[in-house]
């Protein structure tokens, strides 16, 4: 009796966890992304990563607050902004250029890769940075 509530307890656990984590994929591995998130992977590796990193932080290249944050963005708001800066609506000199290069496939990859990094909210009442970072 014993081995089976302690066999009972294991599955719980087991089954727990399996729901929490059932959402994330470890992007580590690249045998679990589809293949829309490799190839939106390495075009960003290629092409957007210089300023707004890998990881949708922009901490290299550009490294100001002119370069945004693209982790967590809506898909369908990613893809928009790079097509209207493909077709200069929205003029930058280095976006349009870039943009430019990108096929439609490429917006959509590109921003689904970037719209799927999960970003960690903390609660401004218990975690601060000091002003500048």
């Amino acid at each position: 009796m014993r081995k089976i509530l302690k066999l009972i307890s294991i599955l719980f656990v087991l089954s727990f966890n399996i729901v929490v984590f059932a959402g994330e994929i470890d992007a580590t591995n690249e045998a679990n992304l589809s293949e829309s998130l490799k190839l939106g992977k390495t075009k960003a590796e290629q092409i957007c990563s210089a300023c707004h990193g890998i990881d949708g932080i922009a901490a290299s290249g550009g490294n100001s607050p002119m370069v945004p944050n693209l982790s967590g963005q809506n898909k369908d708001y990613l893809a928009m902004k790079l097509k209207e800066y493909k077709t200069n609506k929205i003029e930058h000199p280095q976006m349009s250029m870039i943009a430019q290069m990108l096929t439609e496939e490429d917006i959509s990859n590109v921003s689904e890769w970037y719209s799927s990094i999960k970003v960690e909210v903390f609660d401004p009442n218990k975690v601060l940075v000091t002003p500048g970072n």
